[in-house]
């Protein structure tokens, strides 16, 4: 096998070398994204050399002006003996076997033919239901079977663009074998020209660079309303205990009924589950109750104030008076806070990891959390239908953590 130590950076080298079914090698603008995707086809036609592997760009276009003469170099630094063929199939012949170029701008046509392995270059530009359709057709053609009964892979690398198929699959939803390998433009530096990364600097907003230069998955529309969130630094893995208090934010909809439900680890909140779709409140107490109060927890509600006003059942109870009569102790202003101060608490609740969340626990809280943005009136936007669990999450902080509390010890230099 080639010596790959000497040419890589570790993020590369770590995507090159991983046994890992599924790696992703998410990473900024001149991070070498490419040129690990080709040292990693390269490998796994040496490491078996009879079998063929696909090599997968956006478009025709990329493969004639990217993937050649990346191959044709990286070859030529590996002392890989071959040839580059261009029709009537576009691939790179090596012993027996052939690295097969495809492109994913028509998904019908990655048909026709048999790799053990794959590669994925740039996957996250295509839009999400596109980039599904492509990965269902490259795990089929991933059937050659290996003599030392190894794992077909798919690699893939690619730019973060948002919160698309590629976070779906390896962030929020990952399965075993999906394994991210994260590569900041940094990484690479020894490779890039002086002033690349102060370049970008001043060509992109914020957000974008968290994506265009730290490799990070952010909102890339507009600013994201909580920015102090991240899945990893604010991630949990506290679960309920027997009948310990339960802590529930409440936002009101009919149909889109949406609660949060935390526990309290000292003196921290944990979000531990949710409920998503019920559709009014006498089904919402049905399920508190018969899931939890009758398990001897008792039941703290955060509600939205203007639950005090409102029905969500056609009845002649207001849903704050459903949620008394269940025996719920019932936590609410009289008013709901400013849209901005409760935005204020939750970031600063997260920023002084006063609060946590479970993803795996709560999936749908997390990605609202993560994608919710600023619509272009400067305001939290709610066509996305990202609002409703983070409306009841930020009961709850307000409540425990109100913005004037934060202020104070910030202003004192404290820690909450």
């Amino acid at each position: 096998m080639p010596d790959l130590t000497v040419r890589m950076t570790m993020p590369q080298f770590r995507f090159v070398t991983t046994n890992a079914p599924h790696p992703l090698f998410v990473g900024g603008y001149g991070a070498g994204k490419t040129h690990a995707a080709v040292y990693r086809a390269c490998y796994l036609k040496q490491k078996y050399p009879n079998l063929n592997v696909a090599y997968y760009l956006p478009t025709y276009d990329l493969v004639n002006t990217i993937g050649f003469p990346q191959f044709a170099e990286v070859m030529e630094q590996l002392k890989i003996t071959g040839k580059i063929l261009k029709s009537p199939m576009p691939c790179v012949k090596i012993g027996a076997g052939m690295i097969i170029f495809r492109t994913m701008d028509t998904p019908e046509r990655i048909i026709g033919y048999e790799v053990a392995d794959s590669l994925v270059d740039e996957l996250d530009t295509l839009p999400t239901d596109k980039a599904r359709d492509v990965w269902s057709k490259i795990v089929a053609r991933n059937r050659q079977k290996k003599a030392d009964g190894c794992e077909n892979t798919i690699g893939v690398a690619t730019t973060p663009e948002g919160f698309k198929f590629v976070h779906e699959m390896w962030v929020a939803n990952p399965k075993p074998g999906y394994e991210v390998i994260k590569a900041p433009t940094r990484s690479n530096a020894r490779n890039l020209p002086e002033g690349y990364v102060d370049n970008l600097r001043d060509i992109y907003a914020p957000q974008l660079l968290e994506a265009y230069i730290e490799g990070e998955f952010v909102n890339l529309t507009s600013g994201t309303v909580y920015r102090d969130y991240d899945r990893v630094r604010c991630g949990s893995n506290e679960r309920i205990k027997e009948k310990e208090p339960l802590f529930i934010g409440q936002d009101f909809n009919v149909g889109q009924m949406a609660s949060v439900v935390f526990v309290r680890r000292q003196s921290c909140l944990h979000a531990v589950e949710e409920l998503t779709g019920v559709y009014d409140t006498p089904e919402l107490v049905k399920i508190v109750k018969e899931r939890w109060q009758s398990q001897g927890h008792a039941i703290y509600m955060y509600p939205d104030a203007s639950g005090g006003s409102r029905k969500t059942v056609d009845a002649s109870k207001t849903d704050m008076a459903i949620l008394v009569a269940a025996h719920f102790s019932i936590r609410a202003h009289a008013t709901n806070p400013a849209v901005r101060d409760r935005i204020l608490s939750v970031n600063g609740a997260f920023a002084h990891a006063k609060v946590y969340v479970n993803a795996q626990a709560c999936p749908e809280t997390a990605r609202c959390l993560e994608q919710q943005a600023y619509d272009r009136n400067g305001e939290p936007d709610k066509r996305a239908g990202h609002d409703h669990l983070n409306d009841a999450f930020g009961y709850v902080c307000h409540q425990e953590f109100p913005v004037i509390r934060l202020m104070k010890l910030i202003k004192i230099g404290g820690m909450l």
